[in-house]
């Protein structure tokens, strides 16, 4: 059997230059490098500067779609800030509407006591002047009656004495509740 160590070995050394190979080495590297020029580098560079440009493309809408939304962000913190505004200044006007309705229920509420104050005092003058007219009426009455009894009867003193008695008695029975006069 043979081993691979059997075949001659030929030893080339680093210093050594052999022209043919040099040569045979340069056609292949230069016929090497055409094809791969011509088929691959072409295809190898679009491909990098395609995906250079997406690359780029994408940093580019990445900064546009940055810069659209700090610019919503401000917006919308614009437009919170305006609607925090415009809720102070309606809690404000409702407060200021409940403050001078309450004002006004007051001021009508003080208007229609004094009016029924008027009033309540006018019926109770009214009603002291009809009871005081009443009273006149009655004692009116009650002299009335006294002088006629006093014209009917005899003239004497004991007579005259018993007849003012009788009409205090009836005067003050009428004082204390009775509404019948004494004939």
């Amino acid at each position: 059997m043979v081993s691979p160590f059997d075949f001659p070995v030929l030893a080339a050394s680093i210093i050594e230059v052999n022209p043919g190979l040099t040569f045979w080495t340069l056609v292949t590297f230069l016929v090497v490098f055409v094809v791969l020029r011509w088929k691959a580098w072409g295809p190898i560079l679009q491909m990098v500067q395609e995906r250079e440009k997406a690359i780029l493309d994408s940093i580019d809408a990445a900064k546009r779609e940055r810069q659209e939304t700090e610019k919503i962000l401000g917006e919308q913190k614009q437009a919170i800030a305006e609607a925090r505004r415009e809720a102070a200044e309606l809690i404000k006007k409702n407060q200021e509407e409940v403050e001078r309705t309450r004002e006004e229920l007051l001021a009508r509420s003080r208007k229609d006591a004094e009016e029924l104050l008027v009033t309540a005092r006018r019926q109770i003058q009214d009603e002291k002047l009809k009871a005081m007219a009443e009273v006149r009426g009655h004692a009116v009455d009650l002299a009335l009656q006294a002088a006629q009894r006093l014209v009917e009867s005899t003239l004497d003193e004991h007579r005259q004495r018993q007849l003012v008695n009788e009409f205090i008695t009836t005067i003050e029975a009428r004082g204390r509740g009775s509404s019948k006069p004494a004939a």
